[in-house]
């Protein structure tokens, strides 16, 4: 298929009868890295399991190459990606509704080893209302930026060196009047000297990008944990986030005092992001030679370690939940689905394909994109059912987002637009 579709002038029959309109005062922003609170699901919406090229509404070719994913507000698009040579930063802004750039900046950045399977762009933005917050690093400077929706400079803050063997990819959060962000650095390099640093957890003041706490941490290795919010029984919000040198654990979103801690959880790195389900906050750990496994913490009294999933874990991949059910996305391809308050096992199959970007669910369905850009769309039941598979034509590692009836689907280089064009 062709991977540049012009706006067309009207979506099949299909694409009219299953997208659902939902007022403006209603729609479910996408702000940060799998929407709403880091879950990856929205029940707003119904899309499609199979389309053709035909149904896109609008594709676009972005400058450079990136893994990061898009997040939206209102009708605006924000999206990031770099120049593979020289780390150039790219930020762009589209127009949902037509696929229109409303506007692009540039920023120069310094080169640096990355993965394999990395990229000069992987961390993924932040977005409310008046401001859009990008992240990037180089071996000298962690960047924090927030620009207006006119692309216009709000303020930058440079929480200093980043050391690391992978690469960057750390991505902020919004939390009240707070710009929360995960500073994780490689922490036996730290320790040889070779450069001044530390692992730390940082609330910055959206408005102005001052320090308002900032915690250190022991992630040992860099870790690209996104944190989430959690309320117990009695409501009290709780900032969840976890890596290897420090495991589980709670902090206080608005002063940064520790909650909780549930320790020595995990041996290798962590990628993933909290889930909630069933009862349980679950994370992942693993490496790129195998030995995954997912935890599940019960939050509940003294929180602790519910139990372990260990048979074909993901690594990379986030899971995604609908109810009590939860679906592991391996990154060779295998897909699980367990009972989240026990961790029985309800089915397990074998997907063509590998992940490493991470599920999301609308309604009753599941979509996540493989790395040779295909997306594969699951039903998010007790019994498994493949119900599509839709060509990109293109490589990804990104997650998709789904704001106002539409879904975002961004490759190495294009960023396609699925959805109703009444909405």
């Amino acid at each position: 298929m062709p991977r540049l579709t012009p706006p067309l002038p009207a979506l099949g029959a299909l694409l009219s009868l299953l997208a659902v309109a939902v007022p403006a005062s209603q729609a479910q922003e996408w702000t940060r890295f799998r929407g709403p609170n880091g879950q990856g699901a929205t029940d707003q919406y119904d899309l499609p399991a199979q389309w053709s090229a035909d149904d896109y509404q609008w594709s676009i070719e972005l400058p450079g190459i990136g893994h990061s994913s898009p997040v939206a507000w209102g009708d605006k698009v924000f999206v990031t990606s770099a120049d593979p040579q020289d780390a150039t930063q790219y930020v762009l802004c589209i127009d949902l509704v037509t696929g229109k750039q409303l506007w692009r900046r540039k920023f120069a950045a310094v080169p640096y080893h990355l993965h394999s399977r990395a990229s000069f762009a992987c961390s993924t933005p932040a977005v409310d209302s008046q401001r859009v917050y990008v992240a990037w690093a180089t071996p000298q400077s962690v960047i924090l930026k927030a620009l207006d929706h006119q692309g216009r400079d709000v303020w930058t803050r440079d929480l200093g060196p980043f050391v690391s063997q992978h690469g960057f990819g750390s991505s902020p959060i919004l939390y009240q009047n707070l710009l929360i962000f995960s500073n994780s650095q490689q922490e036996e390099q730290l320790r040889e000297g070779k450069t001044p640093g530390k692992s730390t957890l940082v609330a910055l003041d959206k408005q102005t990008g001052k320090t308002v706490w900032e915690i250190e941490r022991r992630s040992v290795r860099v870790c690209y944990t996104v944190p989430c919010i959690y309320r117990g029984g009695d409501g009290t919000p709780q900032l969840i986030h976890y890596n290897t040198g420090d495991g589980f654990y709670s902090v206080d979103p608005l002063s940064g005092k520790i909650n909780w801690i549930v320790p020595r959880v995990f041996r290798m790195r962590t990628v993933s992001s909290p889930v909630i389900a069933g009862g349980k906050i679950f994370g992942s750990t693993g490496s790129g030679g195998g030995g995954n496994y997912v935890v599940a913490i019960d939050p509940a009294g003294t929180p602790r370690k519910a139990y372990t999933i260990d048979r074909q874990a993901p690594y990379v991949p986030t899971p995604v939940a609908r109810g009590d059910l939860l679906f592991l996305f391996s990154d060779k391809g295998i897909v699980t689905c367990v009972d989240a308050k026990s961790g029985r096992e309800y089915w397990k199959e074998r997907i063509r394909g590998a992940f490493s970007g991470s599920p999301v669910r609308v309604k009753d369905k599941i979509y996540c994109i493989t790395e040779k850009g295909e997306v594969i769309v699951l039903a998010a039941e007790k019994t498994f059912r493949e119900l599509g598979r839709n060509e990109l034509g293109e490589r990804s590692r990104s997650t998709p987002a789904v704001t106002r009836g539409r879904m975002l689907l961004r490759t190495y280089s294009h960023l396609y637009c699925l959805g109703n064009r009444g909405v």
